[in-house]
């Protein structure tokens, strides 16, 4: 009788944990369906664009007796009217959000006094820009509260549109959310091809960033459930501007486009389907320009684009939702299925006439592959490269000045990365051994590696040895950076082996 009780208990208990399982099961389908549903973002339809957007203002410099261009960029903390629920806690340069646009011409020598005014160590990077290492802003320059940083070189790289950002090793991606952060555009006086170019008038910056915000108009940095890139915002913020429109006075309008979010990938079009010109990727203009009706940039890269409007009509700048490549669910979790507003263009009633665009806009003098001397690999895996997280005190790679290397990044890794050398501007060789789409064929700094992609990239190493003096690679998803994603060369004469041990006098402290 025992016996047949406990089997006839055993079996209700059996049941009763299948129909928790069960219960469970649906719970957790539901709640995976729930977060599913919840990951997509838009804000299409809920903007009037009724705010003319901002523009940063260009930095004034003043001339030294040597003729160096003296530009002073100071760290300010202070609050921001970004939202309606009240004002937001910010950095800027010069201001709460945001920097001034720095211009200067190739073959100017400048100076960047760079005055932290915030009460935290930071940095201020110079992204895209040849120049030596130890004035370059990466890591290894940090500018303590109250001091001056004022490094300086000859600008000596063809026309484009760069930017600025800090770069303080594991506080990277905080730093640029709060703002901080602005343009630098260099111009190049022997290379002039008649496109627009009135500042604020036909020639436009486009800062795009994407933030979140609580119920007091704070920032939010919290990452949504299943992102592997980190911060993703819901609120698009242009220039400074949420609910943006441009308007506009000329034929065509050029729109200098940067990438400054942590991880958000942006696929850029009009709704109503025009196609633009693409006439820059990052460091340059492209050969000719590039008909196109998306252009595609991950967390760092810019492009140049040129949009013809005609009297009277409107139309909007949108994020469609970008190709991240083969992620689970399609990337839904890292973006892939976003779609955002970024900015109204409204064309007066009468338009000053634009010359048209021109055929050719530059000549890309790219390495061959058969006269590179090294090529390296590396491998995008988790935040770590070639297996190996960031080491202040670790060389990585040494190279030899005057080499033409190729460079084979390959990321091996379901998320999202977007690679980034400093010091030179790279060409691209292929993608998975394939000539590189017409967006790609211009100089560049940043790159999109889409998961299970390898993508080949040669560049020049002309000059800046200095084997005390490191420069970084890493992945511009700044929530990898932060966490480890990056790596440190040095470039040397023959012979020479690379010493970071002064560094820590850099620092300020031992490491």
């Amino acid at each position: 009788m025992w016996d047949a009780f406990r089997s006839r208990r055993w079996s209700r208990l059996l049941a009763a944990a299948a129909v928790a399982m069960a219960v469970l099961a649906g719970l957790a389908v539901a709640a995976g369906a729930w977060m599913y549903a919840r990951a997509e973002t838009s804000n299409v339809g809920d903007l009037d664009f009724a705010d003319e957007l901002a523009i940063p203002p260009l930095a004034e410099p003043t001339v030294a007796p040597d003729g160096t261009k003296v530009f002073d960029l100071r760290f300010t903390a202070g609050e921001t009217d970004l939202v309606d629920d009240g004002p937001t806690e910010t950095w800027g340069l010069n201001g709460t959000y945001l920097g001034p646009t720095v211009r200067a011409e190739r073959g100017d020598r400048v100076r960047m006094d760079v005055t932290n005014g915030v009460d935290e160590t930071t940095t201020l990077h110079w992204h895209g820009m040849h120049l030596p290492a130890r004035m370059d802003g990466g890591p290894h320059q940090m500018v303590e509260p109250g001091d001056t940083w004022s490094p300086e070189w000859t600008l000596d790289q063809p026309a484009a549109t760069l930017w600025y950002h800090p770069h303080l090793d594991g506080e990277t991606a905080e730093h640029v959310y709060r703002g901080a952060a602005g343009m630098f555009i260099v111009d190049d006086p022997d290379e002039v091809p008649d496109l627009p170019d009135t500042y604020g008038v036909d020639d436009i910056p486009l800062i795009i960033q994407d933030k979140s915000f609580d119920d007091d108009g704070d920032l939010s940095m919290s990452t949504p459930f299943g992102s592997g890139i980190g911060f993703l915002g819901d609120t698009i913020v242009v220039n400074g501007s949420t609910n943006p429109h441009l308007p506009v006075t000329t034929e065509l309008v050029r729109l200098r486009v940067l990438n400054a979010s942590n991880a958000r990938v942006y696929n850029l079009g009009f709704p109503d389907g025009r196609s633009f010109w693409q006439v820059a990727s990052d460091s340059g203009l492209l050969a000719r320009p590039h008909e196109t009706g998306r252009l595609q940039l991950s967390p760092g890269e810019r492009a140049e684009i040129v949009v013809a409007l005609e009297p009277g009509e409107r139309t909007v700048l949108r994020s469609f939702a970008p190709d991240l490549g083969p992620i689970f669910l399609g990337g839904r979790f890292d973006g892939g299925d976003d779609t955002f507003d970024i900015v109204q263009l409204r064309a007066a009633g009468e338009l000053a006439p634009s010359p048209p665009l021109p055929d050719r806009l530059a000549t890309v003098d790219a390495p061959d592959a058969a006269d590179a001397d090294v090529t390296r690999t590396f491998s995008l895996r988790g935040t770590s490269i070639n297996g190996r997280d960031m080491d202040m005190d670790r060389v990585d790679e040494v190279v030899t000045v005057g080499s033409t290397e190729i460079w084979e990044v390959t990321n091996e890794h379901g998320r999202p990365h977007s690679f980034h050398p400093h010091l030179v501007q790279f060409s691209v060789l292929d993608v998975d051994g394939e000539e590189p789409p017409p967006e790609l064929a211009g100089w560049k700094d940043t790159i999109y590696v889409p998961p299970d992609t390898t993508i080949r990239i040669i560049a020049r190493f002309d000059d800046h040895a200095d084997p005390t003096a490191p420069f970084m690679f890493h992945c511009h998803v700044l929530d990898h950076e932060d966490r480890g994603m990056m790596g440190q060369f040095v470039v040397v004469e023959p012979g020479d082996e690379p010493d970071l041990s002064g560094m820590d006098d850099e620092r300020g402290h031992d490491h």
